[in-house]
């Protein structure tokens, strides 16, 4: 019988493509999405039917132990994705963040123990490193919590942490780099600029364009995913996803406009930079690590994935507002 995986977050964007890869791998795969009123399965109900058939749908919290803990019953492995993501909220909203990000990994932690889940892979980020101290940054780089939502995440990785300590629990922490691909939200800067050019703009909207960048296309961090959680060597350690290239965002918004429209130009807007001790400058992500101890490898270049990423928003330009800046 194939593994069982649970998937937290998989209504959201890097969680649909991890599901979908999954599924196309032979695993019994349940997928733990947001409950609504509006009973969306998020990015989930967007996946060809074929696929959908294949996932047991799970309606719940992260924030409710009771549902986290039904929901990881019989679970082999179980990818904890569920989050609250976007910056520029936290810097308004942070108890939010402290209850989704903290709070729900516990959540996590407590079930994986009582339940005794084989293994457990907490998503993390390259925003707990804040502004590089030194280049390519690997797992030992030192923490800075230079906005909320960093700080929620550093706050989780540690706790995953001491449930290995304390509780030998088998969690791995996996930290990606800048993620983008389609079904990307436009609070991200790469949909921001796609979103923008396609709908016609003339001029693109963006914050500051020099801070610099480490970016996975999708499928690379799912695969990501996937290789870490068969490998029991990652076992207690924590790992980047990187592809060990930076770009600046305003490098970066020249190819897109390059491929999209060569005449459009880039208007540097107040509303979108953020606090000047929050903006991280520099990421670039070291991946020695994650090669040494498994086989994986990035596939895409950037060039590639833009692309590939172009052509998924043309055709899905209705699931987007391109008239306002979206946190």
């Amino acid at each position: 019988m194939a593994d069982k995986v649970l998937v937290t977050g998989a209504d959201g964007f890097i969680g649909s493509h991890l599901t979908e890869e999954l599924v196309k791998k032979g695993k019994n795969v349940k997928a733990f999405v947001y409950y609504n009123s509006f009973n969306s399965w998020g990015w989930i109900d967007s996946l060809p039917k074929e696929i959908k058939d294949e996932i047991e749908i799970f309606s719940g919290d992260i924030r409710d132990p009771n549902g986290v803990r039904e929901a990881m019953m019989n679970a082999d492995t179980v990818f904890h994705l569920a989050a609250l993501i976007a910056i520029p909220f936290s810097y308004h909203s942070p108890d939010s963040y402290v209850d989704t990000n903290i709070k729900g990994t516990l959540n996590v932690l407590q079930a994986a123990r009582q339940l005794e889940t084989r293994r457990v892979l907490v998503t993390s980020t390259s925003e707990v490193y804040g502004t590089a101290q030194y280049v390519p940054i690997d797992e030992k780089h030192p923490y800075q919590g230079q906005s909320p939502y960093s700080a929620t995440k550093i706050g989780a990785d540690r706790l995953a942490e001491s449930f290995y300590r304390s509780f030998s629990l088998p969690v791995t922490i996996v930290r990606p780099f800048n993620t983008y691909g389609p079904r990307q939200s436009a609070r991200a800067v790469i949909p921001t600029i796609i979103t923008q050019l396609l709908s016609g703009k003339e001029e693109i909207k963006l914050g500051s364009l020099t801070p610099t960048r480490d970016f996975n296309y999708v499928k690379d961090t799912a695969n990501g995913f996937i290789t870490l959680s068969e490998a029991d060597n990652v076992i207690g350690e924590e790992i980047n996803i990187a592809t060990q290239h930076e770009i600046s965002i305003g490098e970066l918004a020249n190819e897109i406009i390059s491929q999209i429209n060569p005449s459009a130009r880039i208007i540097c807007e107040d509303e979108r930079l953020r606090p000047e001790k929050s903006e991280v400058n520099r990421l670039l992500g070291s991946n020695e690590k994650i090669r040494r101890m498994t086989s994986w490898e990035p596939k895409y270049t950037l060039k590639q994935g833009i692309e590939e990423t172009i052509a998924w928003f043309k055709d899905h330009m209705e699931s987007y507002k391109t008239d306002i800046y979206n946190l």
